[in-house]
């Protein structure tokens, strides 16, 4: 790189690193005026306490019954990212919706923060199924869910053995369990894995005496020319105005940060298995057609009994359809609930 290149990185990358993408209609903090929304909590079966949102449209007549959906935030996230604006834009069509943090995150109960757990975290999504069948104008028979990233897999976990889960829609879904054991395309061999458990098991004798605990994955701190476009495309929601959030009482260095040592119970979380038993509940799987977590969606729709549908949205990435309206199937999101929640 010549002088005049090295000039130019140097009062670029600070910009490119202080400012956010907000193209195609970036609104991860979109509020509307047709809808109110209430701060609610509820326990789950293991008696913790899971915070949430409800979304109600103001329009709905509360003396009778309505559909329902649970909306789960991408894994190391909070409700505020992501899945507060499903649930904002899909009570404006008329349905009740609940985000929810899950149990070590946000507002939600559980120590350690940031702890790692697939099977507590399927339970919340239950356990929000509960809170909504308790509510006198959600009509018991007609919740669904929509899980992004992460909560995709988590979702499809907690529908597998709750059938109440009428209705399933997964978004830029992230297989937890396949994402830590092998990788994106299958790149991390079996002599790295092993390397990555000794790693965190190690550390597991640190904290029984008493060390605190470590942190590991999630979303970088900062780019520069060296960056990976995944780096960068998280880097850009979750370090920016774009979509930063930091609950209260929590810390910017760990957001989306899980603990190293809890982290190895990815490596037993196969959400895929036996999918097909969720037929004949229907099921829509939306990728981004350049998202490098495509192949999950892929992989759960070949898997998934019938009905099943999978949308690859043109010109999107992974991180697109956390917030960019522009590109974010709303539409076919409502189709598909008013066709499958009646």
């Amino acid at each position: 790189m010549n002088k005049t290149l090295a000039l130019l990185a140097l009062l670029i990358l600070p910009l490119l690193a202080s400012g956010a993408d907000m193209s195609h209609g970036a609104d991860n903090f979109y509020t509307s005026d047709q809808v109110t929304v209430q701060k609610v909590t509820f326990k789950n079966q293991y008696r913790m306490q899971v915070a949430g949102n409800l979304f109600v449209p103001k329009a709905l007549d509360r003396s009778t019954r309505h559909a329902a959906i649970v909306v789960g935030h991408p894994m190391g996230a909070v409700k505020e990212q992501s899945a507060n604006l499903y649930a904002t834009r899909m009570a404006e069509q008329g349905f009740i919706t609940l985000s929810l943090d899950l149990s070590f995150w946000g507002e939600s109960e559980g120590e350690p923060r940031n702890a790692v757990s697939p099977d507590i975290y399927a339970e919340d999504f239950s356990a929000a199924v509960d809170f909504l069948r308790a509510q006198s104008f959600v009509d018991k028979d007609r919740i669904g869910a929509i899980g992004i990233c992460g909560s995709g897999s988590f979702v499809i976990s907690a529908a597998k053995i709750d059938p109440r889960i009428q209705a399933i829609v997964t978004i830029s879904m992230y297989d937890m369990g396949g994402a830590n054991r092998n990788g994106l395309g299958h790149a991390v061999t079996v002599e790295q894995r092993k390397a990555a458990i000794a790693a965190a098991v190690a550390h597991r004798d640190a904290e029984f005496a008493g060390q605190p605990p470590r942190y590991t994955s999630g979303s970088v701190h900062r780019i520069d020319a060296d960056s990976s476009p995944i780096e960068r495309e998280f880097y850009d929601f979750y370090r920016t105005p774009r979509g930063e959030y930091t609950p209260a009482g929590s810390s910017p260095e760990l957001t989306t940060h899980p603990t190293l040592t809890s982290n190895l119970k990815f490596l037993n979380f196969h959400p895929f298995a036996d999918i097909e038993t969720i037929s004949p509940r229907p099921m829509l799987f939306v990728t981004g057609e350049t998202a490098h977590s495509r192949e999950f969606s892929e992989e759960a729709f070949r898997l998934a009994g019938q009905p099943k549908q999978l949308v690859v949205v043109p010109g999107a990435g992974h991180v697109d359809l956390y917030d960019r309206v522009d590109l974010i199937p709303f539409d076919t999101l409502t189709q598909f609930f008013r066709a499958n929640l009646h």
